[in-house]
């Protein structure tokens, strides 16, 4: 039953979709039927020795996964330690607020031009791209949850002697982890959006390099099948992130209760 009331609305949408596009006829909309059977075809029709996955799949997923982890993980080490100064050091952030606003706001395609006159194509765009913009969520919520660790916490580890890294480890960053897994999570969801976007623009492989390439041939079909390629994609790292969420900061939602 709770598989049924989380799939309903889908299940419905997709029988309204597979209806409206056997009648429309068009090809620029075909029905989730033939989407599926793409998908299946280009992506998960391999041995079984690799799990169903075809040269093509391996091809695509490497690159396009291996650019988005990499970009998460620098973007949340600079992140994380940028974020503990800013959330510690009031006159940090007086000084660097107005250049962090700006940053932020910048969209990371815009980028993509100046990044494409200083690095090659390839690797280093991609995750430069994703690093620019994966970093300001988890900058902007570490350093509101390091500001926000309770005062009380801070003056009693003051009173025991606890300071410096100790004080760091064992108070500010577990009381400030609620926030900086937020961040995290919606890091991973722009880097995704991000790894497509990085990938139109000259890249070969990858999942954006074959939406392009499909598009450009009007392989429909292969075209739509990429977009539910990423959201599904999208709705598997976001249930892995879930978990360990849940199971890193059980200490919290135990406390909470």
């Amino acid at each position: 039953m709770t598989v049924l009331r989380r799939t309903w609305l889908a299940v419905l949408l997709a029988l309204v979709w597979e209806a409206a596009s056997r009648a429309a006829a068009d090809d620029f909309f075909p029905p989730p039927s033939r989407i599926v059977a793409a998908l299946h075809r280009i992506w998960l029709t391999g041995p079984a020795d690799r799990l169903f996955l075809t040269d093509k799949a391996l091809d695509d997923f490497g690159p396009s996964l291996r650019n988005l982890f990499l970009g998460w993980g620098l973007a949340t080490v600079l992140g994380v330690v940028l974020g503990v100064l800013l959330g510690r050091s009031e006159r940090a952030r007086a000084a660097l607020d107005p250049v962090l606003q700006f940053g932020r706001a910048v969209p990371p395609p815009t980028l993509i031009p100046f990044l494409l006159a200083v690095l090659d194509l390839g690797m280093q765009l991609q995750v430069a791209t994703i690093t620019f913009g994966v970093l300001w969520p988890v900058l902007l919520n570490t350093a509101d949850g390091v500001r926000g660790v309770d005062r009380l916490q801070l003056d009693t580890a003051r009173v025991f002697g606890i300071t410096g890294a100790t004080r760091l480890t064992r108070i500010v960053l577990p009381a400030a982890a609620p926030k900086i897994f937020a961040g995290l999570r919606i890091g991973l969801a722009f880097g995704l959006i991000l790894v497509v976007v990085s990938e139109l623009v000259g890249a070969t492989t990858g999942i954006g390099a074959h939406l392009i390439n499909a598009q450009q041939s009007y392989q429909m079909s292969e075209m739509w099948a990429g977009i539910v390629l990423l959201g599904v994609l999208g709705c598997l790292f976001n249930l892995l992130f879930h978990l360990v969420e849940r199971r890193t900061l059980a200490w919290h939602h135990a406390a909470r209760g």
